[in-house]
């Protein structure tokens, strides 16, 4: 089937079959982290931002392509989650310029809408890097003006070229990327923009009759089941000390998804695991989708277990002793200002400013909370916050001048992205990691301008060196380096530098390659699957290599990450 032209009727079936083929494909995508950490979520982040532009897609009475676009690149904005998932909206608020005001779209009007969203892209990121996604929507965009030339050009056919082109750039980014091609995988982001174009093509060729519907019950639906009379109705009733197991989990789990299934799903011997290991516990299954709810003291063996049988496809943890703690100060002062997106209510601003600091984990949020700031986001690795979520953080701290610490290389751009939507006057201090965060917030300066602390915080950043220890996934060759599964890895400032059997003696050897002539502060924070005498331990060690450093000891009750550790 030919289509010289896109109406709004074909739009939004492209909109929505490729909001779909990311949702399936979500997975796959999220297998290509270069990195064999339990947290690749290129997938998760471009299929949950692309779900929020086929919403505002779905939820608009336009009739025309130009306002649908205008729909689809505002929902895009907002729910842009990770770099992956801001970069795919800058491509679609591109697309939206170039179509403006049309009614609906010829063969040179796509070519020229997918070449926008290419400028656009390209303008959004500082230093574009070939060999990723910005590669594949250029080719793709190039072969799509060379189809629009031809006589009689359709606008499926052009779609057809730009697909193609895509494929055959995804191809080559190993060639454009070393590391890509060490590791045998072509880049994430590039495969979830190739399966966009795929499913336009397909929409545009009828090669799908329909929208593909899944079994797969909604999250409202289960979330519903899940916050039925939830905890707040009883907390108040509590004492924080007699909360037994401390983290509410949830995950969501795909059944079958995924390089790590092991096992077949069996419900009653799926919930009798749990049941040893929390209470609270409730669980909701079909043939594709199982949804965990468990309050329990390992939120990590949670994850690990869904794992067994699926992908992961959306999780949360939150400290329910520190949610106590909130509900009773809320009660005492008979105030309104708590929010579920945050950590911590607490929203009182120093001249006008507010410090938002984006982590997951009751102890981090402690922390930041300590040295000063204003609001905890509750995000990070495996969490990214959407800008949406981010722009709200603002507006909660009531405040006119407000600096961002995302604390994540991956949070970065949607963090921009929504220093340019809000209202206040923002600024982002580029944070990679907890610890550079912390070191950053040291700094902060409430008689300076809003200018001057993001420049002297941000020159604070490289003062800091940043560990982290997690597990590997899968065998994989990094650097020339070989990397078994289940091993511990040891990765400082975004490098992993070695791995071990045994978690301790990565954590220790990490801190022995950390250390210099220089150093004088070193501090290990455990998360949900360390513990604070293995914490102590690695302090002790820490001593042993050199007896004049100062060392501190703290829980984050991070997840995936056992040991956070930093050295200044």
């Amino acid at each position: 089937m030919k289509v010289k032209e896109i109406t709004a009727a074909e739009f939004r079936k492209m909109v929505a079959v490729s909001s779909e083929r990311l949702n399936e494909n979500a997975e796959f995508i999220n297998s290509l982290n270069v990195f064999p950490v339990p947290d690749g979520d290129t997938g998760t982040n471009m299929s949950l931002s692309l779900a929020s532009g086929a919403k505002y897609v779905a939820d608009s009475t336009a009739e025309d392509v130009g306002s649908l676009a205008s729909a689809l690149a505002k929902g895009l904005l907002m729910g842009a989650r990770g770099n992956s998932g801001v970069i795919l909206s800058q491509i679609f608020r591109g697309f939206y310029k170039s179509t403006e005001k049309k009614q609906r779209l010829t063969a040179k009007d796509l070519a020229a809408a997918l070449t926008g969203g290419v400028e656009t892209a390209y303008k959004a990121v500082m230093k574009p890097t070939e060999g990723t996604i910005l590669t594949v929507a250029r080719q793709a965009a190039k072969a799509a003006n060379q189809a629009a030339g031809a006589n009689q050009a359709t606008a499926s056919g052009v779609m057809a070229a730009a697909f193609k082109a895509a494929k055959v750039a995804l191809a080559h980014t190993p060639e454009q990327l070393p590391v890509l091609k060490e590791v045998g995988v072509v880049d994430s982001g590039g495969q979830g923009l190739t399966f966009v174009y795929e499913a336009f093509h397909d929409a545009l060729t009828n090669d799908v009759t329909a929208v593909h519907k899944t079994h797969q019950p909604s999250i409202g639906e289960m979330d519903e089941m899940v916050n039925a009379a939830h905890h707040q109705s009883v907390q108040s009733q509590l004492n924080t000390q007699d909360i037994r197991y401390g983290y509410c989990t949830e995950i969501m789990v795909r059944l079958g998804a995924g390089r790590l299934v092991d096992q077949k799903f069996d419900y009653d011997q799926f919930r009798q695991h749990l049941s040893e290991i929390g209470d609270s516990l409730l669980v909701v299954a079909d043939d594709e989708i199982v949804k965990v709810h468990v309050h329990t003291e390992h939120p990590g063996e949670v994850l690990a277990y869904g794992q067994h049988f699926g992908s992961l496809i959306k999780v949360k943890v939150d400290n329910m002793r520190l949610q106590h703690e909130t509900i009773l100060e809320h009660d005492q002062q008979q105030t309104s200002s708590a929010s579920a997106a945050v950590a911590t209510p607490t929203t009182e601003t120093v001249n006008g400013y507010g410090v938002i600091a984006i982590a997951s984990g009751a102890g981090l949020a402690k922390l930041f909370k300590g040295l000063g700031a204003t609001l905890i986001l509750n995000g990070g690795q495996t969490m990214n916050p959407s800008t949406e979520d981010i722009v709200e953080a603002v507006k909660q701290t009531g405040a006119k001048k407000v600096i961002i610490l995302p604390n994540n290389k991956n949070i970065f751009l949607a963090a921009q992205q929504a220093a340019k939507v809000a209202t206040a006057k923002v600024a982002v201090v580029p944070s990679k990691t907890i610890a550079q965060g912390m070191t950053a917030l040291l700094s902060f300066d409430s008689q300076a301008s809003l200018s001057e602390n993001q420049s002297r915080m941000t020159k604070e950043l490289d003062s800091v060196k940043s560990g982290q220890i997690t597990t590997a996934v899968r065998d994989s060759t990094i650097d020339g380096q070989e990397i078994k599964k289940g091993d511990y890895m040891a990765i400082v400032d975004g490098k992993i530098i070695l791995t071990n059997a045994v978690r301790k003696t990565a954590a220790v050897a990490m801190l022995k390659r950390m250390l210099s002539e220089d150093s004088e502060i070193v501090t290990i924070i455990y998360g949900a699957d360390g513990n604070e005498e293995e914490a102590n331990e690695i302090a002790a060690a820490a001593h042993q290599l050199d007896e004049d450093l100062e060392v501190e000891v703290h829980f984050g009750g991070q997840p995936v990450y056992p040991y956070l550790i930093s050295v200044e």
